[in-house]
């Protein structure tokens, strides 16, 4: 029998896109009926990531156009709100919009898995093949309409109701200029849908919501179904010195993922010294731009670790709130500190903070104070420490892979008999 594929396009210069991909992928290939029926397939326009999916043994075609380290660097800038631009002029858009069609129709794949592959989408609609998003509920409408988390603390209703109505237009204003206008206009060259209202683009033939329920409680709309975390599960080694880090002292894990701002990074590392606990840190890479660094003697720096085996060792998790940070740290029950960089990380920040075991500080010119602040706060919050713990109990029911795997196999398997079904009952909508 000839497999059907699906056809994962993770945007590979992002660590947590690239892992909930292979999440999926793996989740497949581990589900027997599923690999009987799907050949997995990966693509990528660029990234340092690639390697992570050959390392996983899946084929990967690297498509053209090719994006550069400086584009690269140009999109996790505008993205943090670093620098205010466009990630793709109109004639970028379209050229890579025309090589997704050219291999979509070669490959003739059974659906496409994204996650932030920009052209993919409209590439989609061209080529007239289903789409699955993978998103977050803080990607949401009902989520950025409530104020995105930004407007928690304001407590008199008629005030809260004109910051959220901002916020919401602030952020689609900004998510419009600098992501969906380029696409709209290839989608507009090629006589597809555009994207309106702009959050629409999230939206796909089926979108998988990689989180538990209970993250955000958002009731999901019609073909969006909540999988449990998508969390990194790559074989990164774990040095020595970290494995024997003493322990005289709190340990606290500082991760800003794989698309933090350097020097907001660098700030809070210098704002280690001298305090009365350890961190161990994987911003290695990161710090390559800022190669004359002091790292205080308490500080660790080191390349990519397994993440979740390294929050489990320490006593608090300092993280920029993307969606894999967020969850690894909630899954391992511990208390956070969270630096937003953009909307959605803040977003996702807001839904710990919610359940009692975190604290926000706002991204500045210079956050590190009020993150010491914070430390101080939670390192010793003996009432933060038992929610965490709660709540990881509650993340530690969901297996986002395999759900993820059934619901694919489900939907595009061609599966008619009741015994395959997945858990789709307990999916909220």
């Amino acid at each position: 029998m000839t497999k059907k594929v699906l056809l994962f396009a993770p945007a590979a210069y992002n660590l947590a896109e690239t892992t909930r991909m292979l999440e999926i992928a793996k989740g497949i290939r581990a589900n027997e009926a599923a690999n009987k029926v799907f050949a997995i397939q990966f693509v990528s326009e660029g990234g340092k990531f690639e390697q992570l999916i050959v390392d996983e043994a899946f084929p990967l075609k690297c498509i053209e156009p090719r994006i550069t380290e400086e584009k690269i660097a140009h999109i996790i800038a505008v993205n943090d709100e670093e620098k205010l631009g466009v990630t793709y002029s109109k004639q970028e858009m379209i050229a890579k919009v025309e090589g997704d069609v050219a291999y979509l129709k070669e490959l003739k794949p059974t659906a496409v898995i994204t996650g932030s592959y920009l052209s993919m989408p409209v590439a989609c609609q061209v080529a007239d093949v289903p789409l699955v998003w993978t998103i977050q509920s803080t990607w949401l409408k009902e989520f950025f309409a409530s104020g995105a988390g930004l407007t928690d603390g304001i407590t008199i209703g008629s005030l809260k109701k004109i910051a959220d109505f901002f916020v919401y237009r602030g952020i689609n204003l900004w998510m419009w200029y600098a992501f969906i206008n380029p696409v709209n206009k290839a989608a507009e060259h090629f006589g597809v849908r555009q994207y309106k209202p702009i959050l629409d683009y999230f939206r796909g033939d089926v979108t998988l919501v990689a989180e538990p329920a209970e993250f955000s409680g958002i009731a999901l709309p019609a073909n969006y179904y909540y999988t449990g975390p998508l969390m990194a599960n790559q074989n990164f080694p774990l040095p020595e010195e970290v494995k024997n880090i003493p322990h005289d002292k709190p340990l606290i894990y500082f991760a800003m993922g794989s698309s933090g701002t350097p020097r907001i990074v660098a700030q809070i590392i210098e704002s280690f010294r001298g305090k009365p606990y350890r961190v161990i840190s994987p911003v290695k890479s990161l710090l390559e731009t800022i190669p004359d660094l002091d790292i205080p003697p308490n500080v660790l720096v080191t390349d990519w670790l397994p993440a979740l085996e390294v929050n489990k060792m320490v006593d608090l998790s300092v993280i920029h709130g993307g969606i894999g940070t967020v969850m690894t740290a909630a899954y391992a029950g511990k208390p956070v500190v969270g630096v937003g960089m953009q909307p959605e990380q803040v977003a996702n920040i807001a839904c710990l903070v919610r359940k009692g075991f975190a604290i926000r500080v706002p991204k500045s010119k210079d956050p590190s104070q009020k993150v010491q602040a914070a430390i101080e706060q939670l390192l010793y919050d003996e009432e933060a420490k038992q929610k965490a713990a709660a709540f990881a109990r509650v993340m530690q029911k969901w297996d986002g892979p395999k759900r993820a795997a059934d619901l694919l196999y489900e939907k595009f398997g061609g599966v008619t008999n009741t015994e395959n079904k997945s858990h789709l009952s307990q999916v909220i909508n």
